[in-house]
């Protein structure tokens, strides 16, 4: 008994410490690229500020950054991946160029 008591302490101080620290989800996530400059995915910024659930990217378009395959910008401006809410309606559009430095970072 002692020890459940013990381990459902711990938890608890993991679930409420990342709260504490404002950490939301997988934190930020780096996507490399080598023409426009690395993206970073914000789930503080996703989450936390616009108000989305998780469920509302996992599991599609996204599973895991390991599982994720790469995906083109042509590919986001048909809707995949980013540009499933980034088309211009739910989100700012991936089509146009005065919104690139939105997510990449030189």
């Amino acid at each position: 008994m002692r020890k459940v008591f013990s381990v459902s302490s711990l938890i608890v101080v993991f679930l409420f410490s990342g709260i504490a620290l404002g950490r939301i989800g997988g934190g930020d996530i780096v996507f490399t690229s080598q023409k426009a400059g690395d993206v970073i995915f914000s789930h503080e910024a996703h989450v936390g500020s616009v108000g989305l659930k998780c469920t509302d990217c996992h599991d599609v378009p996204y599973v895991t950054k390991e599982k994720h395959k790469h995906v083109t910008m042509a590919q986001m401006q048909k809707g995949q991946s980013c540009g499933a809410c980034h088309n211009g309606k739910k989100a700012f559009d991936v089509k146009a160029t005065a919104n690139c430095a939105n997510c990449h970072k030189k």
